[in-house]
């Protein structure tokens, strides 16, 4: 593969990446994909120089909350993020949300 095949290639992989909606890592673990290369490629083709890996800058607003069937043996919520992320365990007596709101103001 030469270098102009090897930019289409990852430029491809980038534009499809954009569409699904998945973090960076979640669309290369689904794709087969080197992370490493990902990022690389991403930050070339996008003409980003950034020393971190800030994947995607979150959007304003709010974020849509559903309810499905409580488990019996537990009173616990758990939270699913896009990107297949899940935190587990949340109840009233662990988490303060408007603590955590008013510290990011």
């Amino acid at each position: 593969m030469n270098s102009t095949e090897r930019t289409h290639y990852w430029q491809q992989y980038i534009e499809h990446w954009r569409d699904t909606g998945l973090s960076g890592a979640a669309f290369c673990k689904q794709q087969s994909l080197s992370y490493h290369q990902f990022v690389y490629w991403r930050r070339k083709l996008e003409g980003t120089d950034d020393a971190t890996d800030t994947e995607r800058s979150p959007t304003p607003g709010f974020a849509r909350v559903t309810q499905v069937a409580a488990s019996p043996l537990s009173n616990d919520l758990t939270l699913r993020l896009p990107g297949g992320m899940a935190i587990t365990g949340l109840h009233a007596g662990n988490v303060d949300l408007l603590g955590a709101i008013l510290r990011q103001l």
